[in-house]
């Protein structure tokens, strides 16, 4: 994060903070909660160095548009969870592996803009309860999230696996229109592989089942899932 930093209002750059506050309480918090943007482009996210004690990223980066990859791999096998729009990442606090054999990564599959958060933020929220229930909410959704990624690797089909991850996805990124849920991610067969626990020519055959059977299709920048997966799933556990 060497570039040009540009001091912004979190709450005016994060509308749903605002949302937990009102009258002057909201107006405070847009005037000191306070942070350092960065715009990060698409591909590996690079080594970040530890903050110092007064480094504006010591609380956290806060994700405020795009798409980051966090990557697993342990023992040749690997795992991943994508995060967005709202969650708070601290890159550079990944514990050591050893002694097994493995590295976490972090890539940039759109490109993302974030705000460096400093200890005066975390000061600063500290006033407003209901921001920090937000917060904390925000990071109960991504734990919820990844058990159900550790649950999602126990099915047996991995078409089943695919189609319940792909809903999962537009939970929070789709968009209804006419001609299905549109899921504007780009996701490649080996990142799903990745999200679903299985190899990349698995979820290859997965997905070609899938768009067979109308449950999905590919779309522009991502796929359209089409049905009801409540009833689709039940035949293919």
């Amino acid at each position: 994060l060497t570039q040009a930093r540009q001091v912004i209002s979190v709450i005016d750059a994060d509308p749903e903070l605002a949302t937990v506050l009102d009258g002057e309480d909201l107006a405070l918090a847009r005037r000191h909660a306070v942070g350092a943007a960065f715009a990060l482009p698409k591909g590996p996210l690079g080594e970040l160095p530890e903050p110092e004690a007064d480094d504006t990223q010591r609380f956290g980066l806060l994700i405020l548009d795009g798409l980051v990859m966090r990557e697993l791999e342990v023992a040749g096998r690997q795992t991943a969870e994508l995060l967005g729009r709202g969650d708070l990442i601290r890159p550079w606090d990944e514990e050591p592996l050893d002694p097994l054999p493995g590295e976490v990564r972090w890539s940039v599959l759109v490109p993302a803009r974030v705000a460096a958060l400093d200890r005066r933020f975390a000061a600063v929220a500290g006033r407003f309860p209901a921001l920090q229930e937000m917060l904390a909410g925000r990071a109960d959704a991504r734990a919820r999230l990844l058990a159900l990624q550790r649950a999602l690797a126990q099915i047996p089909r991995v078409d089943a696996r695919v189609l319940v991850l792909l809903w999962r996805l537009a939970d929070r990124w789709g968009h209804v229109t006419t001609e299905g849920v549109q899921l504007p991610i780009p996701l490649t067969h080996d990142t799903v592989a990745k999200l679903v626990g299985a190899r990349r020519p698995s979820v290859t055959t997965a997905v070609g089942v899938l768009i067979d059977r109308g449950l999905v299709e590919r779309g522009r920048g991502g796929y359209v899932l089409h049905g009801d997966p409540v009833q689709a799933l039940p035949e293919m556990l």
